[in-house]
């Protein structure tokens, strides 16, 4: 399977469970009271960080995912058992992004961290909720409401305390093998390394991971080679080690590589960094001694080694633990607090021109919570029309009677008037 280090996925909670419409029916007491219980919530969606940076696709192998659906309330007031929630593994190092609002969704940074991506539905109430000395025995119940959909970009960056920065065939997948217990794909052509591979760098009791990132080339950030697909693998490593060909130009290997950092980054540059001057076993040493000297222009720390001979590795090893700095504490980009959009209230003609429209989020969300065709549920929601003034604006804007007026998927009849409870006039 290809590595894939950005997904696009989406994610919905599952839907709220229905209210239930019931009436208590026992052999001593034929006509009870309501007793319908809520239903349950639906299952939400989660992001959860794991200990693995491997490919996306691997973990993530579907493009949807929903969670499931809360269960119906039952007559006795039990209310329905809510939706199992949903938990996607992701690598630690994952950013997710909202696609359609650009919003940091979640930057999962640590082990085990978790993060809700799509928020379940809300589980409806049962006609015992709706029981009143007016109202004493309610035929209609709540519906649940659907779970939150988005859709995610999933974009891995690989989380290392050292990244090996340097040209396709420069040496690196060995010197990490030499250096590490890692075990990557090694040959003697470009591009051999196609996605990170990390390792673990062990002295005495202290450690630290290193990763090989797959091969820069000039104009990288710009979209060349697989450097765009990749430099954002070393964003988050404390220190950077150049990995220079003693047989290629070292020093203006460096000073591309350089350059391209900074046009990815800036910031880059500004982090601790050493010379890894490898494959020293084909040179002579005056010319190591030549290519240490002009390296040394730099003002960072060269040193020479060979990764297919293993000499100058234990000289690496300490230069890496003397200019490693200290781990920070690990904090990652906070997600923006959630904006939820209102649109507000308000009165429109329809287009035939001989109706209503009536918009508004909150107006629109409570009326899809209930049976628009049942009688006694339109009664108990005309007190929301007042409440929201909807009669009101209805009247102004010149509405007469009997002329319909659509809210939702729902269309009702007005009357200047507000009839007597028990005695609406809806239409479905």
């Amino acid at each position: 399977m290809p590595f894939r280090d950005v997904l696009d996925i989406t994610v919905e909670g599952g839907k709220g469970g229905d209210g239930a419409l019931s009436f208590l029916r026992l052999k001593y007491m034929p006509k009870g009271g309501p007793d319908g219980g809520h239903g349950g919530a639906g299952g939400s969606v989660y992001l959860r960080a794991i200990d693995d940076v491997s490919s996306l696709d691997r973990l993530v192998p579907r493009r949807r995912y929903k969670a499931s659906t809360g269960q119906q309330g039952e007559g006795r007031n039990r209310s329905g058992p809510g939706g199992e929630d949903l938990e996607l593994e992701v690598p630690v190092g994952t950013t997710a992004v909202d696609l359609d609002s650009g919003e940091l969704v979640a930057d999962l940074i640590a082990v085990g961290q978790t993060v809700l991506v799509a928020q379940g539905g809300e589980g409806g109430r049962g006609n015992a909720s709706f029981a009143s000395a007016r109202r004493q025995a309610p035929r209609f119940a709540e519906y649940g409401t659907p779970g939150e959909r988005r859709r995610l970009r999933l974009e891995l960056m690989t989380i290392a305390d050292v990244g090996l920065v340097g040209y396709p065939n420069a040496g690196k997948s060995s010197l990490l093998a030499a250096l590490s217990n890692a075990r990557p794909v090694i040959a003697d052509y470009p591009f051999t390394t196609l996605s990170p591979n990390l390792g673990v760098v062990e002295r005495d009791m202290e450690r630290f991971t290193i990763a090989d990132i797959p091969g820069i080339i000039e104009d990288a950030h710009l979209g060349k080679g697989l450097g765009l697909d990749f430099l954002r693998h070393i964003s988050r490593t404390r220190l950077l080690v150049f990995v220079l060909d003693i047989a290629s130009d070292p020093v203006a290997t460096l000073d591309a590589l350089r350059r391209e950092l900074q046009s990815f980054d800036p910031g880059m540059l500004e982090r601790p960094a050493l010379l890894a001057l490898n494959k020293t076993d084909l040179a002579a040493p005056a010319e190591v001694a030549e290519a240490e000297r002009a390296l040394s222009a730099a003002g960072l720390p060269v040193v020479s080694v060979s990764a297919l001979e293993g000499t100058g590795l234990p000289d690496l090893i300490e230069a890496l633990f003397a200019v490693l700095p200290a781990r920070p504490e690990a904090v990652g980009r906070e997600a923006p607090e959630r904006r939820v959009e209102v649109r507000p209230l308000e009165v429109a003609r329809d287009a035939s021109g001989e109706g209503w429209v009536v918009r508004g989020s909150e107006i629109e969300a409570l009326i899809e919570r209930f049976d628009a065709s049942n009688a006694e549920a339109v009664n108990y929601l005309q007190r929301y029309f007042k409440t929201y003034g909807i009669d009101r604006l209805l009247k102004r804007a010149g509405a007469r009677d009997g002329e319909d007026v659509r809210i939702a998927d729902a269309v009702f009849e007005y009357f200047s008037e507000a009839r007597e409870e028990g005695t609406p006039d809806p239409e479905a």
